[in-house]
């Protein structure tokens, strides 16, 4: 309600298209110095600053900073370390000697984001202290509202479990955002013909001197089954956790209650009982089929679904489709110098987010708008 309603992530429009457009800004001055972008680490910074506005109406960092790519480093790490096997979890009574070093390694991480945390809290209630009335009730962020509910008895809310609610929130909506920016690009730069189609159907729909708005993506139905099938191809999230909630059969197998149960999404999207030609990169089976990624379709569930799907699914999809129609719409890419397209190393590197495992870095050129319209 407070943070990921359709009210409030209206309200937040202005702030994502300025996020974007400094995101444009940092790829044309690589444009004119002609290099390659790392693409989920460019769009990281947006991701990680459109989230730490929400949260401390304050930037993180910028796109030439050192500290974005520690905070990037960090969630990664963070991410890996929590899809690692562990010997523990199979053999609990194992797990207080930490063998493989994962709770250790979660534990530095976590203390990364928790200091960083603190500081904020620690300014936000000597601010607070000293204000004696509110003069801007919508000028509260999330920080704000978690403080007040920690005041006013609404919510058992410990300073502690907010640090802990602020990571979830940190985390969930920067690399999973990243990493699926990174194989969108990757896909598209291996399908030329279908970047092409997508920026005919961005550049027709803009025209010649316009600025991508969050206005203009349903009017491009190409541009939404190019996410649709990324997500198909490449969920965020390839394992979905659940619990049983009482003893179930399931083509003759037994789920006892309080089992934990892993949804694998990766394969529902690999599956060619459901789907043709898996394999292949092909938005136009989107154009041809009526499904939609919000839970109601099963073969297509990269959210999840239920009371417990991705409550960041709306502004995870307006996001991304903004960012990929403005980095489609104003330049042409191709892969690095000595990348060969077509054999693109597609290998992804499994966590709880599913990641490429060897970073993309595409070289960015302006338009002719003379030649593209």
């Amino acid at each position: 309600m407070h943070l990921l309603s359709t009210q409030r992530l209206n309200a937040m429009e202005p702030l994502r298209t300025k996020k974007v457009e400094e995101l444009m800004s940092f790829i044309n001055k690589c444009c004119e110095r002609e290099e390659a972008v790392d693409i989920a680490r460019a769009f990281f910074v947006t991701a990680l600053n459109i989230i730490s506005n929400a949260l401390f109406s304050t930037d993180f960092a910028t796109h030439d900073s050192k500290s974005s790519h520690e905070y990037h480093n960090t969630v990664i790490s963070l991410m890996n370390v929590t899809g690692k096997p562990n010997v523990g979890d199979y053999f609990p009574f194992l797990r207080f000697l930490d063998l493989q070093g994962t709770r250790k390694e979660a534990t530095l991480c976590t203390q990364r984001l928790f200091k960083v945390f603190q500081d904020f809290i620690n300014a936000r209630m000597a601010k607070r202290s000293s204000q004696t009335e509110r003069k801007d009730v919508s000028s509260f962020d999330m920080l704000d509202t978690l403080l007040d509910l920690t005041q006013e008895n609404k919510a058992e809310l410990s300073l502690n479990d907010i640090k802990h609610f602020l990571q979830d929130l940190f985390t969930a909506g920067t690399d999973t955002n990243s990493s699926t920016m990174e194989w969108v690009m990757s896909e598209l730069i291996r399908n030329p013909e279908k970047m092409v189609k997508a920026q005919s159907e961005i550049r027709q729909v803009i025209g010649e001197n316009g600025v991508v708005q969050e206005s203009d993506i349903p009017r491009l139905p190409y541009l939404q089954a190019i996410v649709k099938e990324t997500l198909r191809l490449h969920p965020a999230a390839p394992l979905i956790p659940r619990k049983s909630e009482s003893d179930v059969h399931i083509f003759g197998f037994l789920i006892p209650k309080n089992a934990s149960v892993l949804v694998n999404v990766w394969a529902i999207g690999q599956d060619s009982s459901v789907w043709e030609n898996p394999t292949r990169f092909e938005p136009e089976r989107f154009l041809l089929r009526e499904i939609d990624v919000k839970g109601k379709d099963f073969e297509l569930i990269p959210f999840g679904v239920g009371r417990r799907m991705c409550p960041g699914m709306s502004m995870a999809l307006r996001t991304m489709s903004l960012v990929l129609a403005s980095l489609l719409y104003s330049f042409d890419w191709k892969a690095q110098k000595g990348v060969v397209a077509e054999n693109m190393d597609m290998t992804d590197a499994f966590g709880v987010t599913l990641r490429k495992a060897k970073p993309l870095r595409a070289v960015p050129t302006k338009r002719s708008v003379r030649s593209s319209l």
